[in-house]
């Protein structure tokens, strides 16, 4: 069992970092604080082979395994977690579109996703069917060779400033088993945006609702057969909750980072911070629970990567601990900050914003467990 990095993974993820300091440091706060969908920047990422690190190669993919995305993925999110987790969802879809999408619609969106000129949204959540996926109500009825869509959609993550939806839609009956996938054009008629929520965190990146009135779509839009879709948006999501996961421990990693410099330089009773026994031991214990989180994300990643059976248990529990561990180090370095760390003058408190819905997305960590815990009690898992 080897730990350590290859020299292609440590180039990659030594470009990763250079990137996020030289086009994120010096804009990540403004775009958290005013909104802003750094769409410019993004495209630059694409450059590098960022937008679509794991999409195949038929479509501009570098077809990386999860493992080395994610090296990417936690260098960017140290600097700017909402950035780095939209292009993280940008990722996701690309790489479905690109695995399960025909010859018509790879030729049409490929290339652009993968190289940043086009953006993607994932569009499963709705306003009834959150954690509850499978009971999404979205329907895309076939007619002739299009299909026609009503419904809505909730939480979208760059919705309205993004090209292609990949849509999990209703084409058959009740529960999972009748989803389908689509690519839909994101200026397609009949859909209508709705605002731009306010939000505690992800600042940087838009989230609103859709509302889909009688869109029609050509037949060959479809991503794989019908039915497929609820098994294309669970592989999706599996990548996802690394992803997520991924932005956490960055998160992390900066937020320990910033801890450091300031126990350094701060002086209370005459002596530096890093001098006081209280607060080494609290930085030793958030780089210890740093650390395992970072383990525990490769090897998700790894399990994922060779498509092992309880791959998807391993995700749920890395995204479970990481989004915990990592909110938590966050936290504790602002606590580090005293009253500095919840000024917008120092990167703690965006981090802390940041990291939070971390939590909540991919599916909730209340989710995580449930997904193990099942694993567990059917007595078919083995995760020594």
């Amino acid at each position: 069992m080897d730990f350590e990095l290859t020299e292609e993974q440590r180039a990659f993820a030594d470009t990763a970092r250079a990137f996020a300091a030289s086009e994120f440091a010096p804009h990540a706060a403004q775009w958290d604080r005013e909104a802003i969908f750094p769409r410019e920047a993004i495209a630059r990422a694409g450059e590098l082979g960022f937008c679509g690190l794991y999409a195949p190669e038929r479509i501009g993919g570098l077809g990386l395994p999860r493992l080395d995305a994610a090296l990417v993925f936690e260098e960017m999110a140290a600097v700017d977690p909402s950035t780095t987790a939209f292009i993280t969802i940008h990722n996701m879809a690309t790489w479905m579109l690109g695995t399960w999408g025909t010859d018509a619609v790879c030729a049409q969106w490929g290339e652009h996703l993968t190289a940043g000129r086009k953006l993607a949204s994932y569009c499963l959540t709705e306003p009834g069917a959150g954690s509850d996926a499978g009971s999404l109500k979205t329907r895309a009825d076939r007619d002739g060779d299009h299909y026609v869509i009503h419904g809505g959609k909730a939480f979208i993550s760059g919705a309205g400033a993004t090209d292609v939806l990949v849509l999990m839609a209703r084409t058959g009956g009740a529960g999972p088993s009748g989803i389908s996938a689509f690519a839909v054009p994101a200026d397609a008629p009949g859909i209508r945006y709705g605002r731009k929520e306010h939000k505690m965190g992800w600042n940087s990146q838009p989230t609103r609702t859709i509302d889909f009135d009688g869109v029609r779509v050509p037949a060959d839009h479809r991503l794989g057969e019908e039915g497929e879709g609820f098994r294309i948006a669970m592989k999706g999501l599996d990548g996802g909750r690394i992803n997520i996961a991924t932005c956490s421990v960055g998160a992390a990693q900066g937020a320990l980072d910033a801890a450091r410099r300031y126990l350094h330089e701060r002086q209370q009773f005459g002596k530096p911070l890093a001098s006081f026994q209280a607060l080494q031991f609290k930085l030793a214990d958030m780089a210890t629970e740093l650390v395992a989180a970072r383990q525990m994300v490769r090897l998700a990643a790894s399990k994922l990567d060779a498509q092992h059976p309880d791959a998807s248990t391993y995700c749920a529990m890395a995204k479970r601990f990481a989004t915990d561990a990592g909110f938590a180090v966050c936290n504790d370095a602002l606590q580090l900050h005293g009253g500095y760390g919840y000024l917008g003058d120092f990167p703690l408190e965006r981090l802390v914003r940041d990291a939070r819905v971390h939590q909540i997305l991919e599916g909730t960590n209340e989710i995580m467990r449930l997904i193990v815990a099942r694993k567990l009690l059917d007595g078919d898992a083995d995760l020594r």
